[in-house]
């Protein structure tokens, strides 16, 4: 698949992006043994009969923990088919559905939190993506945000890592909208941490 995300002004072509056929099962493996999620699971915290959307579940490696946790309903959107196939096997419970972060196709306030994982530097429009985020999740809820970075990042995932000026844009447009903003900087991700009514509640991993 080619498209163009708002973090390059040239298009991209991979696997990662639109994940498909023999290449996309091949991007899946590696994501599911280089994305490890624990540290991210527990920032988002999520609470006994929460509702929890996944933005971009891939291979289902998140959607598998959040499926294991105290959650009332686990939900995610990925835009490929045999992504979703695949996440299926890791989590049947799960109601999984194609979309994007900009079209997630849920309704208005229908999650208490929401999170992605090195999916935002992919996504055409950053700010169309946030407001479908404040949209689909309640007032005071929450949303976890991580991409590629951290403290220890692996040499393979080194290359994404992305500027400062556009992890402050992040960082602003969750501000935005969600109000409290918490920047952590997690073992192999950059973590951005929003919302909360009486602010986070997410604790430090």
């Amino acid at each position: 698949m080619t498209t163009r995300p708002w973090t390059t002004d040239r298009s991209a072509r991979s696997a990662f992006v639109l994940p498909r056929g023999l290449r996309g099962r091949l991007a899946a493996r590696v994501m599911l043994r280089m994305n490890r999620q624990d540290e991210v699971a527990r920032l988002l915290d999520v609470q006994p009969g929460e509702r929890v959307l996944e933005i971009g579940y891939g291979p289902g490696g998140l959607i598998r923990r959040l499926s294991g946790s105290a959650a009332g309903r686990v939900c995610g959107v990925d835009p490929s088919p045999e992504m979703r196939e695949m996440a299926r096997a890791h989590a049947a419970n799960a109601d999984l559905r194609l979309g994007t972060a900009e079209d997630t196709g849920f309704g208005d306030a229908e999650f208490d939190c929401a999170v992605t994982v090195n999916t935002v530097g992919l996504w055409p429009c950053l700010e169309r993506g946030l407001d479908e985020l404040r949209r689909v999740v309640r007032p005071g809820g929450r949303v976890v945000i991580a991409w590629h970075g951290g403290r220890r990042p692996p040499r393979l995932t080194r290359r994404f890592r992305l500027p400062d000026d556009q992890l402050r844009r992040i960082e602003d447009g969750l501000r935005a909208r969600f109000g409290n903003v918490v920047r952590r900087e997690l073992s192999d991700v950059t973590a951005f941490a929003a919302g909360g009514r009486q602010g986070l509640r997410a604790r430090p991993p």
